[in-house]
């Protein structure tokens, strides 16, 4: 079965869609206090288009957040689900964590609109598959056992704190204290590869200088 191509004027709200939503998570990470018009700046559609989609600021959050309690969902599903050998499926459910971000938003905007119905049964069903990657982990003897899944949860907003340099650069980082982490986490603890370089002090200067200039 193929999908019908969407209309012009379909395929044009689509795109301003997107827009729309990436330019929301940009400005509202950065801001949560920052108005709804600076997301239609930066996404560079007019503010009635903004409005046609999403009718105020807290509808435009809660699409935010449930957003990426469904990709969080997805990654811890498939963690549950992957019968491969324990200490890979648990690791590659914190790295899939760490790359979707969700804990930005949680940093940023718990707290500041009026939840749904949808929102909470999606926030306990995230919670219940984490809490069985990590039962899963630990009944296998590759995960310490004081560790608990509010620890993890812990550990996924400390790295997303982490931004430093480019999307490239902050990914880079993130992961390599991941690995620093991880190899705490494991049982018996390891010694693995970091991947990319530490912070120069150039990059560590850069984030006192307004509009991130200065030497490198």
């Amino acid at each position: 079965m193929t999908t019908a191509p969407m209309s012009g004027r379909k395929a044009q709200a689509a795109r301003n869609d997107e827009l729309i939503l990436t330019a929301a998570r940009a400005v509202f990470t950065a801001d949560p206090a920052a108005p709804i018009s600076a997301v239609a700046e930066r996404a560079g559609v007019g503010i009635s288009a903004l409005y046609r989609r999403y009718p105020s600021k807290e509808a435009l959050l809660r699409k935010l957040c449930g957003d990426g309690l469904k990709l969080y969902i997805e990654v811890a599903r498939r963690a549950v689900d992957d019968e491969g050998d324990p200490w890979e499926v648990f690791a590659a459910y914190l790295r899939g964590i760490v790359d979707a971000d969700t804990s930005s938003l949680t940093i940023r905007l718990a707290g500041t609109f009026e939840p749904t119905e949808e929102l909470f049964r999606d926030s306990a069903l995230a919670s219940e598959l984490a809490v069985r990657a990590h039962r899963r982990a630990v009944e296998a003897g590759v995960l310490r056992p004081d560790v608990t899944p509010a620890d993890l949860a812990l550990v996924f907003e400390q790295l997303a704190s982490i931004k430093l340099g480019d999307a490239a650069r902050t990914a880079e980082l993130r992961h390599r204290y991941l690995t620093l982490i991880m190899d705490g986490l494991r049982v018996p603890p390891s010694r693995s590869p970091l991947p990319g370089p530490p912070p120069g002090e150039g990059e560590l200067e850069r984030r006192w200088v307004p509009d991130g200039r200065g030497k490198g």
